[in-house]
């Protein structure tokens, strides 16, 4: 799915050819808060006007372009700040975009839909939402300021810093794949919701969900691929020089 035909992805590359090839390539955008436009710039130009890593960056568009790709990611601590940015400007888009669309387009077919399957929906997605809320909230508040402490303590040892109280090892236990979930809902309202004035309302439903799989379904692998191993990499050295 989206992959670039001919050469590979490089940081030469035209981000444009890419956007129009794959518009999820927006969110990613929206992540790195890059705007648009941004004419016929290469990778290495865009990412050189918002002061971000074009080879970081590269690794992101590769993922978002590919879902094969899996190639070890290996980078510095250095970029773990920017890291923790684009996670915590994904979770902005969930908490505060998409969610709120979902739920709102839901409201809208239950006033048009009175099938009782209807009610499955709503309460299949007050689930989902809780579930996904809890998640990004131990994201929020436990992992990403830890990792921010750990980094701290990774370019200034003299800062006070207590590395046995956590590990990344707990959160890859915590850490799941909640889009999974989605497929479920996605079934329903394609197989099994009986129709009643409520297409165009479903097709944006749909459409909704479709984009926040995809996008949740890369962020789970930056962090699974980027995000652990650079956690884990500093706290192993940090370790040693305990």
């Amino acid at each position: 799915m989206f992959v670039k035909e001919g050469n590979a992805i490089s940081i030469d590359t035209r981000l444009s050819g890419l956007i129009l090839s794959n518009p999820y390539l927006m969110l990613l955008l929206d992540h790195f808060e890059i705007e648009l436009p941004i004419h016929e710039k290469t990778i290495a130009a865009v990412c050189a006007e918002n002061e971000i890593n074009a080879e970081f960056f590269l690794s992101f568009v590769n993922l978002y372009m590919s879902e094969d790709y899996e190639d070890t990611i290996t980078f510095s601590h250095n970029e773990i700040l920017s890291l923790i940015k684009f996670l915590k400007k994904s979770h902005n888009y969930y908490a505060k975009e998409i969610y709120p669309n979902i739920q709102s387009t839901i409201l809208q077919m239950s006033s048009a839909n009175n099938h009782k399957e209807m009610g499955l929906v709503k309460n299949f997605f007050n689930d989902y939402y809780i579930e996904v809320t809890e998640h990004l909230n131990y994201e929020n508040d436990i992992v990403f300021p830890y990792i921010t402490e750990l980094y701290l303590k990774t370019i200034d040892h003299q800062h006070p810093f207590n590395p046995t109280k956590y590990s990344v090892s707990e959160y890859k236990d915590h850490h799941d794949d909640i889009e999974v979930k989605l497929n479920d809902l996605r079934n329903l309202l394609i197989k099994y919701l009986p129709a009643q004035n409520d297409q165009l309302l479903r097709r944006k439903l749909l459409f909704y969900l479709f984009e926040l799989e995809y996008d949740l379904r890369i962020h789970s692998r930056i962090e699974d691929l980027i995000l652990i191993p650079m956690v884990a990499k500093m706290e192993l050295n940090l370790s040693k020089n305990n």
